[in-house]
């Protein structure tokens, strides 16, 4: 069977303090949803402004992280899956979601547009001690994918 690509890459900022969760096996999962901004020009050559949101669930080590770490407002770089899932709502419609699954974050800096955006801060303690803002050491967080034994 040919190889084939499913990678998401996406900068944006978070729109709600991150709702986290139990597995019924109980692993954590974090969730909450990243805005994006684009500009363009419509027919009349008008300049437009469009926000996406897109909902991002994190697992493992990567959602322990977002517990500590992020919030609303904040600045992201996520890399991941799209992963499309359904379910039926209370009066049985089938209802469809779409979830870009992370497994790669780094944190940018806050969402306020200023100059501490694009900083580089990365996602969390565990990878480095604390910078002199108290801040986290920046080195990209990713999840293993491989059965490497190190």
């Amino acid at each position: 069977m040919a190889r084939s690509l499913n990678k998401v890459m996406l900068i944006g900022n978070v729109g709600s303090d991150p709702e986290i969760r139990m597995t019924p096996s109980g692993s954590k999962v974090a969730k909450f949803s990243l805005a994006t901004n684009r500009t363009y020009q419509d027919r009349t050559g008008q300049q437009q402004e469009r926000t996406d949101w897109h909902r991002l669930t994190f697992f493992g080590r990567l959602s322990d992280i977002v517990e500590q770490w992020v919030s609303k407002g904040d600045r992201l770089y996520v890399e991941g899956r799209i992963e499309y899932s359904q379910t039926q709502d209370d009066q049985g419609g089938t209802r469809y979601w779409t979830d870009i699954v992370v497994n790669e974050m780094v944190m940018l800096g806050s969402g306020s547009g200023g100059p501490s955006d694009g900083g580089g801060r990365s996602a969390g303690p565990p990878m480095g001690a604390p910078d002199s803002t108290g801040g986290p050491t920046s080195s990209p967080i990713s999840e293993p994918d491989d059965d490497l034994p190190f």
